[in-house]
């Protein structure tokens, strides 16, 4: 896990060979971070991947400190 320099939590969550945004474990995992900005009440504003590694950011400080803790732990 790793933050970006413009707040982007990275994350080595699926295997290198996973590279698209369309791959169903990607779409999966893209739609369940969706359904969490919707409880917290925000927005997903950035999502990406390249070679398994995940790249998000919500704009919510609340939510990303709590993404974080988990992510630490």
């Amino acid at each position: 896990m790793e933050i970006g320099p413009q707040g982007i939590i990275e994350v080595d969550l699926f295997p290198h060979d996973v590279d698209r945004l369309d791959s169903p474990e990607v779409a999966e995992f893209k739609a369940l971070l969706e359904d969490v900005a919707k409880d917290f009440g925000c927005t997903l504003t950035y999502f990406d991947i390249d070679k398994g590694t995940v790249s998000f950011s919500f704009d919510s400080d609340e939510l990303m400190a709590e993404i974080l803790k988990i992510l630490q732990s």
